[in-house]
């Protein structure tokens, strides 16, 4: 940063920094917490020289010390996991609705609130890129771009099929229904990577916006879908007012589908989750979320469950994402995957 010339060159000086700072975040946590288990000799043997109350209350704040400093390391521990290429990206968060008309309207409109609750939680921050609300409530398909440090590190572990089971506030008989709701997760990699998309795989639809309207919102042709022809990957941009930026939204998740799925099909071994995803139901789903007869919410992938489902509805997903990072899932090696020339 002191050599001449750095910031002659405003957008590299900018990356550089932004690359300091995320090894700063990586290596100064652990940095600090070694100073800390360095002390711990020294308060041992405070509590071991003295005696009556003095030496139950430095038994207490050790005790205390200890238990922050587990919790501590938990955080490093998972941090650890995310080394994947992209990993330290943004994430463009899809939700789809399976078969089952309103009921899976309505179980989609859930899991995006309760991915909303969980990026808030976890001091994340979420744009909508497009939503498509259901004909009589909820929604079909919706859009999100989570942006913060690691936000596909973590986003990456809900990708696949959630079931819901409970009693349907939409069936007079109060019988129980069964829903299914896809959930696809790929990094946003903007100029990170080079897809070259010829013009002619693409065919461009301008709509108008389905918002709910007001300022201008849903009164001009600022909506945009992209079809990418050879994959049949369809991507809707419908949050900027501007044709232009929709476009260009839509032009970055677009390269991002492409990239993963090109990852996919080197993952010969691996469950494809773009192209074709096949049936969103039975036999397919990674975690289920069942609140009738009883309360329960379990992945099927690492065994972890809770009762605590409206914790779960309400974005305390982090001991699910956990877990799944602790079981090394190996699609997340993307250094280990050498993509092969053109």
């Amino acid at each position: 940063m002191v050599a001449p010339g750095f910031w002659d060159n405003n957008d590299r000086a900018q990356k550089h920094i932004a690359k300091l700072n995320g090894l700063k975040r990586a290596v100064l946590p652990v940095v600090a917490f070694r100073k800390k288990v360095d002390e711990l000799p020294v308060m041992l043997e405070l509590v071991e020289m003295a005696e009556g109350d003095e030496k139950e209350g430095f038994e207490r704040e050790l005790s205390s010390t200890v238990q922050a400093m587990t919790e501590e390391l938990d955080t490093l521990e998972i941090a650890s996991f995310l080394t994947g290429q992209f990993d330290r990206n943004n994430a463009i968060f899809s939700i789809q609705s399976g078969a089952g008309g309103t009921e899976s309207n309505d179980w989609a409109d859930m899991l995006f609130r309760m991915y909303n609750r969980w990026a808030e939680r976890s001091g994340f921050e979420v744009e909508l890129m497009d939503v498509q609300p259901g004909d009589q409530a909820g929604i079909t398909k919706a859009t999100l771009l989570i942006k913060g440090e690691n936000a596909y590190g973590y986003a990456k572990a809900e990708r696949g099929v959630h079931r819901l089971v409970r009693i349907s506030p939409f069936d007079s008989n109060k019988r129980r229904h069964t829903s299914f709701c896809a959930v696809d997760v790929v990094a946003e990699v903007n100029d990170e990577i080079d897809i070259d998309i010829p013009d002619g795989d693409i065919r461009v639809d301008v709509y108008r916006s389905s918002g709910k309207g007001g300022q201008g919102v849903n009164t001009t042709d600022s909506a945009v879908r992209l079809t990418h022809l050879p994959s049949g990957i369809v991507v809707v941009c419908q949050n900027e007012r501007s044709q232009i930026k929709n476009r260009a939204a839509a032009m970055n998740v677009l390269k991002a589908r492409l990239y993963e799925k090109k990852l996919d099909e080197q993952r010969s071994e691996m469950e494809k989750f773009y192209g074709e995803k096949g049936e969103i139901g039975w036999g397919s789903q990674i975690r289920s979320y069942v609140m009738q007869p009883y309360q329960m919410v379990k992945d099927l992938r690492t065994g972890v469950s809770t009762s605590d489902t409206q914790g779960v509805l309400d974005g305390d997903i982090d001991r699910f994402i956990n877990a799944w990072l602790r079981a090394g899932c190996p699609r997340h090696r993307n250094k280990d995957i050498q993509m092969e020339d053109e």
